[in-house]
């Protein structure tokens, strides 16, 4: 188990670490800062640079800490409210399905975060090498995760944003 675990850790955490850092520096063909408040402007949000900056920091240094296994619980939690935010904003008007765009990967991120939150980060972590490992995890650790980014996510939702925006209607052929 450990070995699998590892691995969910590695590849999500490396994949929202390389998100994050397209939105903080503009690598992989990202948009940079600028262009990401862009984008966040569009959702209608107050602050877009902050929500940019916070966005891109979420996944930089969540996908980090939880690709290594460190405070795994808290990484989970950041990781699983930017993709409530991408779902409800971006993916779930689009159906489930990742190819038209959907909220099929976002749920997939989803539920690898809560799942090793309830989990534990096991044996190659972080957390395991420091002892937290035994007291951070468990059902509840996954349960409270996912309720405290329901909230958060409702928050930023609501409070963060100025304006419901319908999303861009599709170029014409």
């Amino acid at each position: 188990m450990s070995y699998g675990i590892l691995v969910l850790r590695l590849v999500v955490g490396t994949a929202f670490a390389a998100h994050g850092a397209q939105k903080l520096f503009g690598w992989f063909d990202g948009p940079g800062p600028k262009g990401t408040a862009g984008f966040f402007s569009s959702l209608g949000f107050r602050s877009p640079m902050v929500m940019a900056m916070a966005a891109g920091l979420s996944e930089f240094a969540g996908g980090l800490a939880f690709a290594v296994g460190f405070a795994t619980p808290a990484a989970a939690l950041v990781l699983a409210v930017v993709m409530l935010n991408a779902i409800a904003l971006v993916h779930w008007q689009k159906g489930f399905w990742n190819a038209n765009g959907g909220y099929e990967l976002n749920l997939t991120f989803l539920a690898v975060a809560v799942a090793v939150a309830a989990t534990g980060p096991w044996r190659f972590s972080i957390d395991r090498a420091i002892g937290w490992d035994d007291n951070i995890s468990g059902l509840w650790w996954g349960l409270g995760v996912i309720g405290t980014a329901v909230v958060l996510a409702a928050l930023t939702l609501t409070a963060g944003r100025t304006k419901t925006v319908s999303p861009p209607a599709a170029a014409a052929g």
